[in-house]
């Protein structure tokens, strides 16, 4: 028995997809029926319905076309595109009884064939004294948009597959006319028919060179040299992923604002901020929720407005130093300082001191300790120690893209104009006069301002360069 009774053939518009079905029809017991599922037509271009199925039929039940497809031989299929209906995707790439088949071509020889076909309306060649030459202008913004969209279905076509355990077959548009290929293919299919030679029917449409297909040549190699086509220009990343972080949300007594932070930023201004706001303590914010109670406050409030607050990665690492390794108190990660100071030969005193009695720590010393410990999270976040990332000093883009996973962020609103921020997010609640925050510095920032120089500045960034470029911070001073 085949492991497979269907099949999806991913590909995009000029990869060579019309020949590769033509091929896979010639296989006995093994029929493709065209872009099934294309929102502009059904199956093929003019015709009205598959299996009896018109638009307006698939559009309300395409999984009813699926099963009629599914019925109709041995082993049957469909070209599936980007921008096809995404119901049928989901279905098929979770289903491990049908197979995928990945058809792929250069970008540019693709987008270049898709502008002539789109200029020409001569989308298939069965008659070479027909052919339609013409050359193109070629527009680099609209092939940057045609290279993003490919690629964003490719990576979520590879993950899809990774994380469910499947294979599918790769097969490239220049070895559509290699038989063994195509019978390679069928092997992978399950199927015992074999092709004794491809389909010769259908006909190269555009066999020049790009030179002479394209009118602004020279424009267009320009513009493609600086495209960064192996992303040399990406910030690695290795940090793990991290949830929404759902019980360290905190809501205001009564309005419906509801803040989400990124540990080690201005949390106590933020907090009293909200208790000021509806004139309450701030043992009356609501805090702890699950993702039940959360969603029960959010129908409690259905003009909710969610927040996080940024704060400068250098700062922001200089706060977790102090209120996580540097000091003595109930926030204080013991096991990891005693590993820092024996692993990562961190400067720090040999007792975590409180902070009254810190008149005896130098500034020389403290800036030789956060100096060790921004070295320290480079390697930390880069997933090379045996540390754990902690919430204290992850990434402010890693946790807002784990809070999205619930929800994302109405405003994310800056330290530095957080007052500004804060006092637009309360016109939008139709909150008059909403008071001024307080001072969000923290206590140990007047140590920050007197070691600061351009190497903390510089290791700062090393550490946090996602941050950075993500969110467009400058130096801290």
């Amino acid at each position: 028995m085949s492991k497979f009774d269907s099949f999806i053939l991913l590909a995009e518009m000029r990869t060579g997809s019309n020949l590769l079905e033509a091929n896979i029809n010639m296989l006995d017991g093994v029929s493709c029926h065209g872009e099934a599922f294309n929102p502009s037509f059904v199956g093929f271009p003019k015709t009205d319905a598959l299996f009896g199925m018109d638009r307006d039929a698939r559009e309300k039940d395409p999984h009813a076309l699926l099963a009629k497809i599914k019925e109709s031989d041995a082993l049957a299929g469909f070209r599936f595109f980007h921008d096809h209906d995404p119901r049928i995707l989901n279905t098929c790439i979770n289903d491990p009884r049908c197979a995928k088949i990945i058809l792929t071509r250069n970008p540019l020889d693709s987008f270049v064939s898709w502008k002539i076909a789109q200029a020409t309306g001569q989308w298939k060649l069965t008659n070479a004294t027909h052919a339609k030459a013409i050359s193109i202008t070629f527009d680099p913004a609209a092939f940057e948009a045609h290279l993003e969209a490919i690629q964003g279905f490719q990576v979520r076509i590879h993950r899809a597959l990774q994380t469910s355990g499947q294979a599918a077959f790769y097969i490239n548009y220049d070895d559509l006319r290699d038989v063994d290929v195509l019978n390679g293919l069928a092997a992978f299919l399950g199927t015992d028919a074999r092709l004794s030679g491809v389909n010769k029917k259908l006909k190269k449409q555009n066999p020049a060179p790009l030179e002479q297909k394209v009118k602004n040549f020279a424009e267009m190699k320009e513009a493609l040299a600086r495209l960064d086509r192996f992303d040399l220009a990406r910030t690695p990343h290795f940090e793990p992923n991290r949830g929404p972080a759902i019980p360290t949300y905190i809501a205001a007594p009564k309005s419906g604002l509801i803040y989400m932070p990124l540990r080690s930023g201005p949390d106590r201004a933020v907090r009293q901020w909200l208790a000021d706001l509806d004139a309450a303590p701030t043992d009356a914010l609501i805090e702890k929720f699950t993702q039940k109670s959360l969603r029960a406050w959010q129908e409690e409030h259905p003009t909710h407005r969610s927040f996080a607050v940024l704060r400068h990665p250098l700062a922001r690492a200089h706060a977790a130093f102090c209120d996580r390794i540097l000091l003595d108190g109930p926030r204080g990660l013991p096991e990891i300082r005693a590993n820092l100071i024996r692993v990562h030969k961190l400067a720090l005193p040999d007792q975590a001191p409180e902070l009254a009695d810190l008149t005896s720590y130098l500034d020389q010393d403290h800036k030789r300790a956060f100096m060790g410990f921004l070295k320290f999270l480079r390697s930390n976040l880069a997933g090379q120690t045996s540390i754990r990332v902690d919430p204290s000093w992850a990434s402010q883009l890693t946790l807002l893209q784990g809070m999205a996973q619930f929800a994302v962020p109405d405003m994310v609103l800056r330290e530095d104009r957080l007052a500004e921020g804060l006092g637009s997010l309360a016109q939008q609640m139709d909150i008059p006069n909403p008071p001024e925050p307080g001072n969000t510095t923290h206590r140990w920032q007047t140590r920050l301002t007197a070691i600061y120089d351009q190497e903390i500045e510089k290791a700062a960034r090393d550490a946090y360069a996602r941050d950075y470029t993500a969110f467009g911070f400058g130096n801290w001073a």
